[in-house]
């Protein structure tokens, strides 16, 4: 399983969503968009805003949070193929 994260420097769910996935022992690229314009125009293109994190796994876009709710976590148990959680 390949995991891409586009997050940004100072976001609470980023924090969030890379400490799930460091508990879950789930290898993972970080792409600051912050540190790189291009990658901040592709979250908009897939997304429709600059929200973050999003993660790109195995090439399918999937936003693992939502706004005032925080982290989707059986959502990310089901997606990533965690069991018992």
């Amino acid at each position: 399983m390949q995991i891409e994260m586009y997050a940004m420097n100072g976001c609470r769910d980023c924090r969030m969503a890379r400490r799930f996935l460091d508990e879950h022992g789930i290898a993972y690229t970080v792409i600051d968009v912050d540190a790189n314009p291009e990658a901040a125009q592709q979250v908009i293109r897939h997304v429709g805003k600059r929200a973050v994190p999003q993660l790109v796994i195995d090439g399918v876009w999937f936003q693992p949070y939502k706004p005032g709710q925080g982290l989707l976590l059986d959502e990310l148990n089901q997606r990533l193929g965690i069991k018992g959680a």
